[in-house]
This record gives C-alpha cells, structure tokens and sequence, in this order.
C-alpha cells in the first residue's frame, strides 16, 4: 500500500514541478538567469547580487547545478542541427532536473538518515513525498532547494564517517568537505545546519586524524577552484590564476560583510526574532508544527539536532524567509512521531493543509510571468517596451532573445496615476486629431486582471488599452488590501478576477482633455 501511495506522491511532484508558478523571483535571479546568458548568450538582466563591486553571490554552485545540463543542451541541439536552445527548452530541462534531485537525493538521503523499523521508514518516506513543500519549493531552482541537498547527504556522510570505527573513512571525509565548500559558497547560511551534528565528529578526528586530514584538504582544494571561477567570473579579460592569488574575489566574505550590516538587512525588510518560529515554520509544515512540542529527549537525532541549530543561528539575523528554513522541513518531518489518537483527524488536516498550500503555491501563485514571457518570446509582434506593473520580476531570459529589442520596464507596485505617466514616455504623440499611423512597435502592459485601476483607464483616460492575450492560473497574492476593500470584497477581486493579461497600449487621440 505505501509504495502505490509513494507512486502517486511523486506524480503529484511531476505535476507540480511542469506547473509555471513563480514562488520568488531568486529562483530565477540568482541562477538560471545568469548562468543562461554565459552559456547560450542569452540577453538577461543581472541583479545587483552580481554587478556590485564586492558580488555576494557565488557562480560556482551555479555552474555545478545548472551549467552542465545547459551546455548538454547546447551540445546537444549543435550537434543535431537544431541550431539554438530555446529558453523554453532550458527552463523545463531545469525543472525536471530539480524534479529528479528531489527525488533521488533528497528522498534517498532521508532515507538513510532514518534508522529505524521498516514500518517508520515507510511512513517517513509517505511524509516527506507529501508535503507541499518537497512538491513546490524543492522543485524549483532555489538556492535553498540546492541546500536542502546539500545539508542532507552531508549529515549522511557525518553518519557514515562516525559509524566507521575501523577505518578513517577516506572517501567520505573527502566528499564531506566537497560539499561542505560548495554549501557554503551556495548560502553562507550553510554552517548553521551542520554546527550540532558536526560535533559527533570530533571524537572520530582524535581517533582518526587523517579523516580530519582528508576533510581539510578536500575543502582547501574546492575553495580555490571555487574562488578561481568566482574571479574569472567577475573579472574582466583573460582569466590567470595568478588573479586568484592577486586580487580573489570570495563571495561568502563578502556576503558575510554585506549581511552583517542591519542597513543593509532593512532594504530586504526586517523581522521580529521569532518570525521563523512562530511564523515561517507553521506556514511550512502546518499540522506537523505542534507534534514538535510533543517530542522527547529520546527523540533527538542528528537530522533533528541540524535543524534546532539552523532554525534557532537564523532567528539570529533581523531578515527571516520561509524559503530560508527549506532544509529543516524533511529533517523535522523525519523526526516528529505521529499522534497516537485522533490520527485520521490529523492525516485528514495534513491531506487538506498541503492540498490547499500545494495548488496556491505551486500553480497560482504569480503562476502567469512565465507562460506570458514564453508567449512573448513566441509572438510575430514587434514589441518596443514591456511594462510589468503588481506581478513578480518577470525573468528576462526566457524572451529568446527579444529583449535586445524589447526592453522590459519593472513598474512593481507604484501607484496608478505614476504607471501610467512612465507608460506614456513610450507611447507616439498625437499629431492631428487622426491616431497616429506611424508604423511603431507596440508597447505592451502586463498586469493582474484584479488590479481594478486599469478599469477606470479604459473608460476615462487619454489612454487605450486593448487585451493581447491572458494566461488564467494567476493570483497575484501581493495584492490584498483588506484594510480599505474588506476581506470578502478583496478576496472576490484577486480570486474571483484571477489571471495575468497582456495589454496593448495606445494613446487615445481623441481623448476630451479638460
């Protein structure tokens, strides 16, 4: 019964890893978008993360994690004659492959962290595979997905190294500062998971120096090759090692320099110490938050142990994500013991919880920018300007190319009357009382039908706008404003007029100006 039922868990994971939604535009920022524009030339937008003078983020996992299978694909394509990989083509190719990491190691990893009866291994597994997050967020290109990863198999080998008693575990040790590198040159946060269970290890050291030996070594040597491609990366002209050893750029220095500063924090938004306890970790794991309080010492385990230590060193910072607590989720899953009562009634919230939290999250939510880039992409338009105002930053890769013409302008959530200023900067003037026939491109508007201003547009004002095409599956969830509409009215707005629609803009020319 638990296979067929693992069975269909990891077809809803198919499901949800091929649904367009959009958790957060770092899923595409602060991977696929740069690397895409190195491998396939693709034009793209860089975040200030990359183009600072002192970068805080590291392309080295980057390259590990979705440079191979673009290159695959390049090679591929030239290779069969199919000339250039469309961006459509990559971006799916990554979210299968996320699919298939999800799957194979961070399904096997929590496997083997489990040593327990049969039975518990079973249910373990069934837990995992289904919660909402491991459908959703594990799925996508987070740089917290990688690190759910990697915190995972590097407690496998903390485990294995400290269960060796005869030998020093050379393989092991060596594959452990491996990924302990790469960690932290992913999220410097990486530390913060391993810094308990890592203590089981120092007894093994004394016994075993050369496990130490090998540890050190093998993260020396990740570090330098780390630090060498972050130099070429960021640096102009022909890359020498001799730049590395000159002038090195070090990525978690400098993201450590720039976290460290409460300045800096403020600008991404600051929250209250328990905001990952009280808030973040119950929006993860809804109806497994309370079993935490009913765990007992003899339930502490190295999974459980890693994620005490990450959740409580991240409280320690003024900014708190959810997505920041994404490793803890599987290791707190593969720990809390089911209620022994009432356990239809909770498997029944836990069904209902991820369910809900599964299709909000994993196909509305901001769930049009992609399938609106593609169609873009795809489109005989000649497009001049795409303005995006209320949605996500859209990922400017995926226009295959166009955006060397085509500029995207991100309105984010500025008032109405101010869209429509920097709207009109693109659009032709009027130059008799006849619209203009001048053969310009169109200038597009890409907004969430609930967002109600562009009604009173199309009725009063100087400007046109004419529905190009919609894409249904979009709540744009950054849009409530129950202060001032009330909740049952809000809610009738932005899921009763869900969807993303794409807007030609014109000038009306004749327009009664008073």
């Amino acid at each position: 019964m638990w296979r067929r039922t693992y069975f269909l868990l990891i077809l809803v994971r198919i499901y949800f890893a091929l649904s367009p939604s959009y958790l957060h535009p770092d899923e595409n920022f602060q991977g696929p978008e740069v690397i895409a524009g190195r491998v396939f030339s693709y034009p793209v937008h860089e975040t200030w993360e990359f183009t600072s003078a002192n970068p805080i983020r590291s392309t080295f996992p980057l390259w590990l994690a979705y440079g191979w299978p673009m290159y695959l694909l390049r090679w591929l394509s030239e290779g069969f004659g199919y000339g250039e990989v469309s961006p459509a083509v990559a971006y799916w190719t990554l979210r299968v492959l996320m699919l298939t990491l999800s799957v194979v190691l961070e399904d096997g990893a929590i496997q083997e962290l489990v040593q327990s009866t049969p039975t518990r291994a079973r249910r373990v597994a069934v837990l995992v595979a289904s919660s909402y997050v491991t459908w959703t967020f594990q799925t996508h290109t987070f740089s917290n997905s990688l690190e759910t990863l990697l915190v995972s198999w590097s407690l496998v080998l903390v485990r294995r190294i400290v269960e060796d008693k005869k030998r020093s575990g050379v393989l092991a040790s060596s594959i452990l500062g491996f990924l302990v590198v790469v960690g932290v040159f992913n999220r410097i946060t990486f530390p913060a998971y391993l810094l308990l269970p890592s203590l089981s290890l120092l007894p093994h050291f004394q016994r075993k120096p050369f496990s130490l030996v090998f540890v050190a070594i093998s993260a020396l040597f990740t570090a330098f090759i780390a630090i060498c491609v972050d130099t070429a990366f960021y640096t102009s002209g022909d890359f020498h090692f001799s730049n590395a050893l000159r002038h090195p750029v070090i990525t978690p220095l400098n993201n450590f320099n720039y976290n460290r500063d409460p300045t800096n924090l403020a600008q991404h938004g600051l929250h209250p110490f328990y905001q990952h306890v009280l808030v973040n970790l119950p929006q993860l794991l809804g109806p497994a938050f309370p079993l935490l309080f009913l765990l007992r010492r003899q339930h502490l385990n190295p999974q459980l142990l890693s994620a005490i230590s990450g959740v409580a060193l991240l409280s320690l910072f003024p900014h708190q994500e959810a997505r920041f607590l994404l490793p803890a989720v599987p290791l707190i899953l593969s720990s809390i013991r089911l209620p022994r009562s009432q356990i239809k009634l909770w498997v029944s919230s836990w069904v209902i919880f991820n369910i809900v939290l599964g299709v909000l999250m994993g196909v509305f939510h901001q769930g049009g920018i992609v399938p609106v880039q593609m169609h873009i992409a795809k489109t005989n338009e000649t497009v001049s300007h795409a303005y995006w105002w209320k949605t996500y930053s859209p990922p400017i890769w995926l226009l295959n190319g166009k955006n060397e013409e085509l500029k995207t302008v991100d309105l984010m959530g500025m008032p109405g009357s101010q869209m429509l200023e920097r709207i009109t900067e693109a659009l032709p003037p009027c130059r008799s009382r006849k619209p203009p026939t001048v053969d310009n491109a169109s200038v597009y508007l890409v907004a969430p039908r609930s967002a109600y201003f562009l009604k009173q547009v199309r009725v009063f004002n100087s400007v046109t706008l004419s529905e190009v095409w919609s894409y249904r599956r979009h709540l744009n969830l950054d849009d409530m404003d129950f202060a001032e509409d009330g909740i049952w009215k809000t809610l009738g707005r932005v899921v009763g007029d869900r969807g993303l629609v794409v807007w030609r803009v014109g000038r009306n020319c004749f327009a009664t100006v008073d």
